[in-house]
Order: C-alpha cells, then sequence, then structure tokens
C-alpha cells in the first residue's frame, strides 16, 4: 500500500555549517542528501558497522544508558501487548560501550532481539563528539540526540519541535503523513505510549483494512524516503513519521529545535486540560467554547484586544516571560484545588 507514497522532496548541496533561515522555517518535509556525509560518524559508518562503532567508543561514557529490548517475534515493532494494557518490549539501563558490543554480536542473525537506545542526549553521553559532528542551525537551541539499533520499527508518532534527523550509519525508510492525517492513522492513547508519544496502531508492514479502513486514505497522503550514511530529513512540526532501521546496526543522530520562546508551555499540556474540562461538556456548550477558543486563540489578532485599556489586558496582552509564569502559577493554584 506504502510502496506507491509520493517521494519525499529533495535537495542536494546544502552544507551542515550553512543552512538556511528559509529552509528551517519549512513547513513541507526535505531530504538534504549528503548533508552530512563529511561528518567523521557518517564516513565511519557508510564503511562498516564496526568501523562506526569503534568511533562511537571514543566518546562513549560508561555509565547505563536506557536501552529497549524486544524478543525477535516482535519483528522489530516496539509496541502495545495484546489488549492495549502492556507493552512487547522491556527497559533495561545498560553501559552505552555494552549496547555496542551487542549489536555487533548480533550482525549475521537472522532473527536477533530488537535493540534500541532512543532519544540519548549527545552531550551527556558522547561527550565531545559533536566538536567533530554537527548541524550549525543559526539561533536556534537545538536538542541533540543519538539514536542506535539494529532493525527496528517505530511507529508514526508526531513531534511539537521541528526537527532534523541525519543517517550517519545504516539506512532508514522514513515514512512521513501531514498532520491533517490524524484521524486516518488510528491513534492509540495520549497517556499511555510506548515512548512519550501517541502513536499509530497501525502496522505498516501490514496494514489491517478491516480494522483500520480509512489508513487507505492516509496511505494517500504518504511520502517516503530511504536514507543512506549522511543524507539527512526535515520533518516540520507535528508531521507523523515512522521510522524504520534497514540495516543489521543503524544510527540517527536529530536535532529537535523549538520557534517559539522556552517560556512557552507545550500545546499538549492544553489539550489534556481541554480534554479535562471541555469534551464531556454537553455538545450546545462545546459550540459556545469553540467559538471562545475561536475568538481568543485560533483567531485572535490586534482588534481582539483593541477595546481593552493596554495595561488592563492581562493574560489577553503579547506573552513574555513574566507574564508566561504569573499565569503558569495561577494555573496551579487552580489544578492543585
Amino acid at each position: 500500500m506504502l510502496e506507491h507514497a509520493e517521494t519525499i522532496a529533495e535537495r542536494r548541496g546544502l552544507r551542515p555549517d550553512a543552512l538556511d533561515a528559509t529552509l528551517l522555517a519549512s513547513t513541507q518535509p526535505v531530504v538534504l542528501r549528503g548533508l552530512v556525509a563529511d561528518w567523521p560518524m557518517a564516513r565511519a559508518g557508510a564503511a562498516s558497522a564496526r568501523e562506526a562503532v569503534d568511533y562511537l567508543r571514543r566518546f562513549a561514557r560508561a555509565e547505563p544508558v536506557v536501552a529497549t529490548v524486544a524478543a525477535p517475534e516482535s519483528q522489530g515493532r516496539f509496541f502495545y501487548a495484546e489488549g492495549q494494557q502492556g507493552f512487547n518490549f522491556r527497559s533495561e539501563r545498560v553501559p552505552l560501550p555494552v549496547v555496542l558490543d551487542t549489536l555487533l554480536r548480533y550482525l549475521d542473525e537472522a532473527a536477533p532481539p530488537a535493540i534500541y537506545v532512543g532519544s540519548t542526549t549527545i552531550d551527556t553521553w558522547l561527550p565531545g563528539f559533536r566538536a567533530e559532528n554537527d548541524l550549525d542551525l543559526g539561533p536556534n537551541t537545538p536538542l541533540a540526540s543519538i539514536w542506535i539499533g539494529n532493525r527496528t520499527r517505530i511507529a508514526a508518532h508526531q513531534d511539537v519541535p521541528d526537527n532534523i534527523a541525519c543517517v550517519v550509519a545504516g539506512r532508514r525508510r522514513v515514512t512521513l503523513f501531514p498532520p491533517e492525517q490524524l484521524a486516518n492513522l488510528y491513534i492509540g492513547p495520549l497517556d499511555r505510549t510506548p515512548a512519550g508519544q501517541a502513536v499509530s496502531l497501525v502496522d505498516f508492514a501490514q496494514p489491517d483494512l478491516q480494522a483500520h479502513p480509512r489508513f487507505a486514505e492516509a496511505a494517500r497522503h504518504a511520502q517516503v524516503a530511504v536514507l543512506e550514511p549522511g543524507d539527512a530529513v526535515l520533518i516540520p512540526s507535528l508531521w507523523w513519521h515512522h521510522m524504520e532501521g534497514l540495516e543489521p546496526f543503524n544510527v540517527l543522530v536529530n536535532y529537535w529545535w523549538r520557534r517559539t520562546p522556552a517560556y512557552m508551555d507545550s500545546p499538549m499540556n492544553a489539550l489534556m486540560l481541554a480534554l479535562l474540562s471541555i469534551r464531556d461538556l454537553p455538545a450546545h456548550e462545546r459550540e459556545h467554547w469553540r467559538e471562545v477558543f475561536r475568538h481568543y486563540v485560533f483567531d485572535a489578532d490586534a482588534q481582539t484586544v483593541a477595546h481593552i485599556a493596554e495595561g488592563a489586558r492581562g493574560a489577553l496582552a503579547p506573552m513574555d516571560e513574566a507574564r508566561a509564569r504569573e499565569l503558569r502559577a495561577r494555573l496551579l493554584q487552580r489544578l492543585n484545588r
């Protein structure tokens, strides 16, 4: 079904120290072929898994990282167990060098356990790595993370920050969907998730259209690319992305950043609070609140508060750090009743 998906748009010839602001502000995904091909890590990864591991060992701290492990029967898919009450994997704290040794030991196994070290902060666990392998994102302050594993499948999910994901060893298939495909992706629980973000319940390897008939429509909007060592993909905020490691050893480095000030809260908190306070109201009241949100949030402009004296606008005034702190304190006081 996804084999006929559209190819993600591509750009070539960009340098990791010269990414322009227009690209970083893109609202459409872009594959950046060869963006980090000159990184020492990408060169090692292109040579062999063992050279990639040797390179990583130069920086790896001995302290444990969180490694996620699933049985061979999972076929690399980290997911829910039957009934969605638990998961088909376990998490262990293991020194990163031990994880690397284990992945090398399974390189030639036909059906190894799925092993994944996800979202591990580079500056903490691989100090010095970014001095030789880094992107210049201009004024943005990114969180740089590394993802290491074998043939794994990470269910489609979305992240609030913008993201550049760089393949530096192995190959990855990236499948993307625009944010408006939410209803067609059959998203699972919001508060009990495999790794912090709600995920699609559709098995992309074997979509069950009887259980998930609307996925056929989502598939019509899918965009796909296979990334080699040195390639990267820009994934804009809230685009759904399914990540699949295609080799016995895969490493990805990613950068998350927000285009908003650090004092702004996560919209997910607003969603959870809306579930608590609005979703179960009578239908006519929900419609009233839809208009309130349209007026004060989604269609807000200068005219929204023009009739209120500037010094009296309070929470309706442009948000800044002090006002955000005051509003957060007020919300906490109201929630802790």
